[in-house]
């Protein structure tokens, strides 16, 4: 069963930097497309980025520009540098498995997320 364990989140000021990981058991990492998601209170679970297995990217109209997904399939983890944050970009972040180009398509399991919180 996969695994994943999200870290890197923090209270930062707007206009201000972080960087996420996602480090993912099972030897399947490398074969799958990850993306980065994130839930803010009361609403839904939205993907933000993904990264296919050929490191090609892509990104939220709401993120583009200012977030960048990486992937270092040695480590079995994935990335997300934010930056220029904003105060809408405070969430919970999950990174899971998503579809190439864009979609989600996670496993049935979610690690505990990295909170992020921006403020203003």
């Amino acid at each position: 069963q996969v695994q994943l364990v999200e870290s890197g989140g923090g209270l930062v000021q707007a206009g201000g930097s972080l960087r996420l990981s996602c480090a993912a058991s099972g030897s399947t990492f490398s074969i799958n497309t990850m993306g980065w998601y994130r839930q803010a209170p009361g609403k839904q679970r939205e993907l933000v980025a993904v990264i296919g297995t050929g490191s090609t990217r892509k990104y939220a109209d709401s993120v583009r520009g200012r977030f960048t997904i990486s992937r270092d399939n040695a480590k079995n983890t994935v990335y997300l540098q934010m930056n220029n944050l904003k105060p809408e970009d405070t969430a919970v972040y999950y990174c899971n498995r998503a579809r190439f180009p864009w979609g989600g398509f996670p496993y049935d399991y979610w690690g505990q997320g990295t909170q992020v919180t921006v403020s203003s």
